[in-house]
């Protein structure tokens, strides 16, 4: 099947935030999600490059996270990536873990 450029950017720039739509689960988000502490989640990507390929977010919309968490919310969120890295890593072979910090004002709204 050829990949609709044109409806992934109307989505993505009119859509809601795909994560917020993990969260509330919309059925247009079928993420399968590995953690849930009521405050953060985390979730195996749809489309992964790479096994193992896992997101972790804060519940609350977030478009920055350095500039939107204070820094308790901001080790907490890291202490949720530790912990489904560790346990991820016991399960997937791994050589390393990757850290990298999505969000984007180009679109995306909060429901």
């Amino acid at each position: 099947m050829e990949f609709d450029t044109d409806s992934y950017i109307r989505r993505s720039q009119t859509g809601p935030c795909f994560i917020c739509a993990i969260v509330h689960r919309d059925p247009g988000q079928p993420e399968e999600i590995v953690y849930d502490d009521g405050t953060h989640i985390a979730f195996l990507a749809r489309f992964a490059s790479l096994p193992g390929y896992v997101l972790v977010a804060p519940k609350v919309h977030v478009e920055h996270v350095v500039r939107d968490l204070d820094e308790e919310q901001f080790v907490a969120v890291m202490r949720v990536v530790r912990r489904v890295a560790l346990a991820l890593e016991a399960s997937v072979p791994c050589e390393r873990t990757y850290l990298l910090s999505l969000g984007s004002q180009q679109g995306n709204e909060v429901p």
